[in-house]
């Protein structure tokens, strides 16, 4: 306890900061959920949202009610960490309990699983935990030697299009990165490519059931449809799990199939029967790889042209110059030398991280500190974390709203610890016991494989970012390639 400046006594936390009650309220129930949904979605959006809430209360941390809310969702209330330093506490299994909590207060039918739970909607304290995370971290280390081949082949594919397209005027990246993103990832995992087995149409059939997942989260699917309608549609009651019945079938035919070795890995290894395994190697190729993906090349890509040619023509020289340090092709090392390209990465996950929101129950009672303050949270309470402003805090972060390509090479990788996006620091190592992305690593990996690919090719383009898709990735359109100079 300290003495204010009244002469009252304050109580105190550990680590000396006053402990204050949590400002902000929940308003009237029903119409303000509502309310908020609506601002979230289409009259403020996301980030204005949060930064909204935090100015109005002068606070970083801060009780409101969160999207979809009414009717949709469990309880909407929840207590925001909008800081760097807060905003930690999520990623501590003793304080925080992540038991179906992945998309926050809405949860999915379980029916899109055949049943269960999928491996990110376990708490760690759950048994069957332990055995999936081992089996994600054994999927990711037997198939590893694949990454960087059948990236190259999707993704040269990729831009194969592009250049054939871009004559004839500007060419969408989303709708060629949908089917590309599906291929690599199940080629990556599986050994197999969907589009060759399933058809065309495999990459649609992933897309239709993660939308079925996603949709209370999606806005704006066109601009033909009017808010008031989309949200009615999109946030008030779930879509019916069997519109994506048959596409599920037939991701599960062909993950059987292509996937048998490693089943029979789950299986004798970790314990697993076929249905668990079969439907988490479902869930983390396409909903976690595949969905993760998608929303990650097309961020990346805008961060890439919104830099422009200086940079450009940076990672041109580092990329080239590395390969040709490996007899001219991409390897591990290679892309290990690559310091300015890693920190391009980074810096694109800091800004947007492909998931935008962290979630989770207080397992006790216990105390969140900002820098300055710190604040009760009683049991059971939801904490919800929005990441793309927790890491652009301007205490952490010199210049934290811009760009700053090189910002992690040197002795800026020391802010690494603050650099969110796979749910937790980027320089904590994910286990079993903890929550954190088991492909972590991999998404680094192949952020750096997609920056040189580009500038491999390039020695610049121009593309634009024009709106979102379903308001949860950027549309980017290729306007221009420049063809390397020395090819």
């Amino acid at each position: 306890m300290a003495e204010s400046s009244t002469g009252t006594t304050q109580e105190q936390s550990p680590s000396g900061l006053p402990i204050k009650p949590i400002p902000g309220n929940y308003g009237i129930p029903i119409l303000s959920p509502i309310y908020d949904r609506l601002h979230y979605y289409y009259f403020q959006g996301h980030m204005g949202y949060f930064k909204s809430h935090a100015a109005k209360n002068n606070s970083t941390v801060v009780r409101m009610n969160m999207a979809p809310g009414m009717f949709i969702s469990r309880n909407p209330r929840v207590v925001a960490v909008l800081d760097a330093k807060s905003f930690r506490v999520l990623f501590d299994p003793s304080k925080v309990e992540k038991k179906d909590v992945l998309i926050g207060t809405y949860m999915p039918s379980l029916s899109l699983y055949s049943g269960l739970r999928p491996l990110p909607n376990l708490d760690t304290t759950e048994q069957l935990h332990s055995s999936l995370k081992s089996f994600s971290f054994h999927l990711l280390a037997s198939r590893k030697s694949h990454i960087i081949p059948t990236f190259h082949e999707a993704y040269s594919s990729l831009l194969d299009s592009v250049e054939a397209k871009i004559a004839s005027g500007p060419v969408e990246f989303n709708s060629l990165n949908q089917s590309s993103a599906f291929d690599f990832t199940c080629n990556a995992f599986l050994g197999a490519v969907p589009s060759e087995v399933i058809g065309p149409s495999a990459s649609n059939k992933a897309a239709i059931w993660l939308l079925l997942q996603l949709h209370p989260l999606a806005s704006r699917l066109t601009k033909f449809i009017p808010w008031p309608i989309e949200d009615l549609l999109l946030h008030c009651v779930p879509l019916p799990p069997c519109l994506a019945r048959s596409d599920y079938e037939a991701l599960e035919k062909f993950f059987s199939k292509a996937g048998e070795s490693l089943l029979e890995d789950a299986a004798n290894k970790f314990g697993l029967s076929h249905h668990v395994a079969l439907h988490n190697l479902i869930f983390m190729t396409s909903f976690n790889a595949y969905g993760g993906f998608r929303v990650f090349m097309p961020i990346l890509l805008k961060w890439l042209a919104y830099a422009g040619e200086v940079l450009h023509r940076r990672l041109a020289q580092e990329i080239r110059s590395a390969v040709d340090s490996s007899n001219g092709t991409i390897t591990l090392n290679a892309l290990e030398n690559l310091e300015l390209t890693k920190s391009v990465v980074w810096e694109a996950l800091r800004l947007d991280p492909p998931v935008e929101n962290q979630f989770g129950h207080a397992r006790t009672d216990l105390i969140i500190e900002s820098h300055d303050t710190a604040f009760r949270v009683k049991k059971g309470e939801m904490i919800c974390g929005y990441q793309p402003l927790a890491m652009r805090d301007e205490k952490v972060f010199t210049n934290a709203e811009e760009f700053v390509p090189d910002r992690f090479v040197g002795e800026g990788k020391k802010l690494l610890e603050y650099v969110y996006w796979s749910n937790g620091p980027e320089t904590v190592v994910p286990t079993m016991g903890n929550k954190q992305c088991p492909g972590k690593d991999m998404v680094i990996l192949v952020g750096r494989l997609f920056v040189a690919h580009i500038f491999l090719r390039y020695d610049t383009f121009s593309a634009v970012h024009d709106g979102m898709v379903l308001g949860l990735d950027p549309r980017m359109v290729f306007k221009s390639v420049e063809k390397a100079s020395d090819q």
